[in-house]
């Protein structure tokens, strides 16, 4: 494994783990220490969603030009631990908006040009492999980030001061990514006498653009995971139990990221997100249909496989269907594109659950990945996904 692979796999550990130390309170921050009303925190989260997708396409093609992927991934990840630092000194929402917001242009700078240097570091015939270990970091950081956060917050005492502490940690912990990128991390140079990638839409043809069109499908039935939270809650899953769940989905994605990537190094990318999208299917349907607390369980363990087959498959196949040139502002319009889809996937998820059944949205959720698998299965990707 190339050097920069494993570090940028640790990168994502510690990015991870720092972002997902402050999720799980910062609606109960919100609202309890600052006041805020759910439609201010609306705004806000949803104001972090957009944001974070136009610099994805920004970053992108900008890392693509100057050709300074290294510095960009370090930029991205310095506004994300500052912004999550300074979050445990604001007393005003504006203050939380602007954070948030930083937190938000960092994430969104950082993606791109971060899965480019995995693409251009990945050795022959270990682009699946590469992607699924940075996919096991970053997952296995996300499933400690909120235990973490569990324990601090049994061990300090209650009220707003203890919030604010977590976010000092967490701000320090994704500090650590900066440490790692600037020491371990090396851009191979390219040759200057190259034409710099131009700000176009030429990208968005053939193979490319098809398997995109597939990928919006297919996010169209995957709204917010929030809504497994309730379907759980809606079942009669505890309170406590939903974090110790969430660990356990993530322990698995984390666990089968890098065999799932290995696989699809030797039999082809396409066959691994097909097995991985007739999963989701079948974890929707399981959602769908459960009954009992137990069935949850057992759905959230499929649904972390499911994980583990597609996310860094995709974007291991986006590396084979686009010049190397063209990576970064690939990925921009990859990661880019699925983030603006999750805006009428949650909607028409949130109209299906109150005005239909909880269980509507999961079978509207099912029937798109079967949908995208049917695409994908008669397209010429396959060949082009094979090793």
């Amino acid at each position: 494994v190339h050097n920069n692979v494993k570090t940028l796999g640790w990168v994502a550990f510690f990015g991870g783990f720092g972002q997902d130390m402050i999720l799980p309170i910062l609606p109960i921050f919100y609202s309890s220490v600052l006041g805020l009303s759910k439609e201010a925190i609306g705004l806000i989260e949803g104001s972090l969603t957009t944001i974070v997708s136009i610099f994805k396409i920004l970053s992108g093609v900008l890392s693509d030009r100057l050709k300074k992927r290294k510095t960009i991934t370090f930029i991205g990840y310095l506004l994300s631990a500052i912004s999550r630092f300074l979050f445990g000194f604001i007393v005003a929402p504006w203050q939380a908006f602007a954070l948030r917001l930083a937190d938000g242009i960092g994430k969104g700078t950082k993606d791109a040009p971060r899965d480019a240097l995995v693409a251009q570091s990945a050795k022959e015939g270990k682009m699946g492999f590469s992607f699924g270990y940075q996919r096991m970091l970053d997952t296995l950081g996300s499933a400690l980030g909120p235990l973490a956060t569990a324990g601090l917050l049994l061990l300090l005492a209650e009220g707003g001061m203890r919030y604010r502490i977590i976010f000092y940690i967490a701000g320090a912990i994704s500090a650590v990514t900066l440490l790692l990128i600037a020491v371990f991390v090396t851009e191979k140079k390219e040759d200057d006498t190259k034409e710099r990638s131009k700000f176009d839409f030429s990208l968005l043809k053939g193979n490319f653009l098809f398997f995109l069109i597939i990928m919006l499908i297919f996010t169209l039935g995957n709204s917010s995971d929030s809504y497994l939270i309730l379907r759980a809650q809606n079942v009669g899953v505890s309170v406590i139990a939903i974090p110790v769940i969430y660990a356990l989905f993530n322990m698995f994605y984390a666990v089968f990221a890098v065999p799932a990537g290995s696989l699809s190094d030797k039999i082809g990318r396409v066959r691994v997100m097909q097995a991985g999208w007739l999963i989701y299917a079948l974890s929707y349907l399981g959602f769908a249909l459960a009954k009992q607390q137990w069935q949850i369980w057992v759905v959230y363990i499929f649904y972390g496989m499911y994980y583990a087959t597609t996310e860094g498959i995709a974007k291991a196949l986006v590396a084979r269907l686009v010049p190397d040139s063209k990576r970064g502002t690939a990925y921009g319009f990859f990661n880019a594109s699925l983030g603006i889809m999750t805006l009428p996937a949650n909607l028409i998820a949130g109209y299906l659950w109150d005005h239909v059944s909880p269980s509507s949205m999961f079978y509207f959720g099912a029937a798109c990945a079967l949908a995208a698998f049917i695409l994908i299965t008669f397209s010429k990707l396959e060949k082009v996904s094979k090793p």
